[in-house]
């Protein structure tokens, strides 16, 4: 059915209410979404005098969002954008004191529970972990995964969420995790606007949901702009439901039902939002439903006025087309309230909106001043005997006059302070000192926090378990080690599934899954299309629900198809919404050492700099890789898992523990003790630091060999050093470029770990040419450390250190 014809309708079927409830209905609808345009227009008020940073509302859009909180039921999940404030309101997943409390970044999760102050307005989240780790009944909820502002970033999330309702109804297996679903009926709702449709992650994800056939409803707020930039130079036929019509099902096969309304049409929205969600909850069917003639009153957000890119004719419709001014309208002529008790409501709504908005501002206003009282009194102890006394009276003076103080008015004035008086000793100084670092704790937690869950289920607290061998152990490929791994753990936990490119029917690239799937079925290991983005999408939605997937990217170098993702949204989660979700998605991926300029990637620098928040495990072989697979689908926290490329077919001896074993995260390893230098490696040029070590003997060098095993976390036990206590010098062999992975190893060493004040000889690195390596074995050779790199290069450092005893090479 063309669908994308315009859906257009004169009335609500009411068949089932009477008229007095149906009043009730659109009356309660128009006060929820009056008072959402009057926290919008306030809030912008409220940051151009001063009181917040930075303002983005929901203005223009709240008509079609109070028609989709109709259609959104418990158990159902939200993936959008920071225009939806009508809808978490309609819904009552936020109100009106949160969203104000979120304007002024209150840093208490009890205010704001969506971010504890961290994110800008308008970005929403439930909680779904406790304090201890433990889930919510996300069943019994309504429930909103974590916004984010990179406008089409949330869309490979949102097709994750879809695709666990998919799993839950079509996995009997699935059925005692009654607390993430009902046989599979949630509905994910996306939304997005008109502009951020032009975003290769909107594409990407459209095409994986109608692949998958899963229940997702995509809204796109469609106001003709995106920012200054009108539809004309965003899509093509300046209208995104016509580009997207050949994605609607047919007798060719299966896609999606595509839908069309007008943005300021309250009934034509609510029968198109009942009808299209019906239909993608019972059918699993994702929809699309392009909401346009939308209006942006305010203009994109408090940084600049619309006025300046909209001409006059556009700004005169969309006031006449304003669609509470065409609900308003519509109310009036069908009798359902009288123009003069909608006035009354409106007033009523205006004092409740500004009266919420004060109460959000005192109860953080009362916290700083009285924060402020105290060190005011503090700081008057100290001026009385000082020298300086009348600039420290300054001081207090600026501080009680400042105008909407913060916190970091109050610490700011009590470091200027300790520094004045920093050679007048007192105990009143001392009081002060305690209260910053009293305060700084305080702060910590507040502003700092929260990067990892943190919670007794993380990873870090898995027990270790050593492998144990038989006597007739097997000796075996490094695939097969992780293949029985991987099979044991399918066996262990029936929420564990695993995707990528070409893992289900042929096992990976590298064997690793081989057979799986026909043991265990294509619901569980599963093949993708190429779209590395959305495959880290699905993986986190699904985490989000319980589940514990296993993202397989084919290559480390494509990871960065999928960094945006990556980065923004996965790493970000528990930060950004101050613990209160997780996703504890395995990313698994292999690296380093092969041939050809993007199968070779090492590029550790750039990841660890992108995915803080996400464990980054580089392991050796594949019997490690095994005990950290282990331990990460024990724990409750995401990872990166990096697989040695050319370490498939190397044999390696099979635990009889295969599944059980563990290895623990941040836990350096000394493979080869030494009194000379310590050579700290991971991954495939461990192999090579370990090949050159027994040349370096027979030249009368003893090297002591380290191996990381993860770098985020990186050696929490001091373990290098400790090594450089011994050795006093220091080499870090690496494959990422020069200045990437190495530079942070040795500010972990050098600096985290005092590791400066052991060296008596420069620390030095090894790592790749510049230049990504060229195809061939010579290539290789030329580009990445070799054994006679490594040689020649302690050889030099010893030779430095002792020309007499090594001398010169060349």
């Amino acid at each position: 059915m063309p669908e994308t014809a315009l859906n257009t309708a004169t009335g609500i079927n009411s068949a089932e209410l009477s008229f007095e409830d149906f009043k009730k209905i659109v009356i309660a609808d128009y006060r929820i979404g009056y008072e959402s345009r009057q926290a919008a227009l306030l809030g912008r008020r409220e940051v151009l005098t001063g009181k917040a940073k930075f303002g983005i509302f929901g203005d223009g859009k709240e008509v079609a969002q109070l028609a989709m909180a109709r259609a959104f039921k418990n158990g159902d999940w939200r993936a959008g954008y920071y225009r939806d404030q009508t809808f978490m309101f309609a819904t009552g997943m936020s109100n009106l004191k949160e969203f104000f409390a979120q304007l002024y970044a209150h840093p208490d999760i009890e205010k704001d529970p969506a971010s504890g102050g961290r994110q800008m307005n308008c970005h929403y989240a439930t909680r779904f972990i406790d304090a201890d780790g433990n889930w919510t009944n996300q069943v019994d909820t309504k429930n909103c995964s974590a916004d984010m502002s990179t406008t089409g970033g949330h869309m490979p999330r949102l097709l994750g969420l879809a695709y666990a309702s998919k799993l839950y109804r079509q996995n009997k297996e699935l059925e005692y995790l009654k607390q993430f679903s009902v046989s599979g009926n949630e509905v994910a709702f996306g939304t997005i606007g008109n502009g951020a449709t032009s975003e290769g992650l909107f594409f990407e994800t459209f095409n994986a949901a109608g692949v998958l056939q899963v229940p997702m409803a995509i809204s796109v707020w469609d106001d003709a702009y995106a920012i200054s930039v009108p539809a004309k130079l965003q899509t093509t036929k300046e209208d995104i439901s016509e580009v997207l019509k050949g994605f609607q099902r047919d007798s060719k096969g299966n896609g999606y039902e595509i839908f069309k309304v007008r943005g300021w049409d309250y009934v034509a929205l609510c029968e198109t939002y009942e009808r299209a969600i019906k239909l993608c909850r019972e059918e699993h069917v994702p929809v699309l439903i392009h909401v346009v003639e939308m209006t942006q009153p305010q203009g994109h957000s408090t940084s600049g006025s619309h006025e300046r890119y909209k001409s006059k004719d556009r700004l005169a419709w969309e006031e006449e087309h304003d669609c509470l001014v065409q609900m308003r309208k519509w109310m009036i002529q069908s009798a359902i309230i009288t123009t003069e008790e909608i006035e009354v409501l409106e007033g009523e709504a205006k004092k409740h909106v500004r009266n919420s908005q004060r109460e959000a501002w005192a109860e953080l206003e009362e916290e700083i001043k009285a924060e402020i009282t105290g060190v005011l009194q503090l700081i008057d102890n100290v001026a009385q005997p000082s020298q300086h006394r009348d600039e420290l009276q300054k001081l207090m003076s600026g501080l009680q006059t400042c105008i909407d103080p913060g916190r970091k008015d109050t610490v700011g004035t009590v470091r200027k302070v300790l520094r004045l008086i920093v050679k007048e000793p007192s105990d009143a100084r001392n009081a002060l000192v305690n209260w910053l670092a009293a305060e700084n704790d305080k702060n910590k937690e507040r502003y700092n926090s929260k990067l990892f869950s943190n919670t007794p289920k993380s990873p870090l607290y898995v027990p270790v378990i050593a492998p144990q061998y038989a006597d007739d152990a097997k000796v075996m490929d490094g695939r097969e080690v992780l293949n029985a791994c991987f099979d044991a753990n399918f066996e262990r936990d029936k929420s564990i599934v695993a995707f990528g490119e070409d893992v289900g029917a042929i096992g990976d690239v590298n064997q690793g899954f081989a057979g799986l799937q026909g043991k265990y079925g294509d619901l569980r290991i599963t093949d993708t299309g190429i779209r590395e983005a959305t495959i880290i999408g699905q993986g986190m939605g699904l985490a989000m629900r319980g589940l514990r997937p296993i993202a397989e990217i084919q290559y480390l170098d494509y990871l960065m198809y999928a960094i945006t993702v990556l980065s923004d949204d996965l790493s970000s989660l528990a930060y950004r919404t101050a613990g209160g979700q997780r996703a504890p998605v395995i990313v698994r991926t292999r690296g380093h050492r092969l041939e050809g300029i993007w199968h070779s990637g090492s590029p550790l620098g750039l990841i660890l700099g992108a995915l803080r928040g996400m464990h980054i495990c580089v392991p050796r072989d594949m019997t490690q890789a095994a005990g950290m697979y282990n331990t990460l689908l024990r724990g409750d926290e995401p990872a990166l898992v990096i697989e040695c490329l050319n370490g498939y077919r190397l044999k390696e001896k099979l635990p009889a523990n295969v599944g059980e074993f563990t290895v623990p995260l941040g836990k350096a390893e000394v493979l080869k003790e030494g009194k000379d230098i310590t050579v700290v490696s991971y991954g495939s040029t461990l192999r090579v630091v370990m090949e050159a070590a027994p040349e370096l003997e027979k030249l009368g060098i003893n090297i002591e060999v380290i191996d990381p095993q993860t770098l985020y976390p990186f050696d929490t036990d001091n373990v290098c050093g400790a090594s450089l206590q011994k050795t006093n010098k220091l080499l870090v062999v690496d494959e990422d470029l020069p200045g990437g992975g190495s530079a942070y190893i040795l500010q972990k060493i050098l600096e985290a770990q005092n590791g400066y004040y052991l060296l008596d000889a420069q620390p030095k690195t090894l790592s790749a040419a510049e230049h990504r390596p060229p195809y061939g074995s010579d290539g290789d050779y030329f580009s990445k450390p070799s054994v006679d790199d490594v040689i020649e290069k302690v050889y030099q450092m010893m030779n430095e250190a002792n020309p007499g005893k090594y001398p010169a090479l060349f």
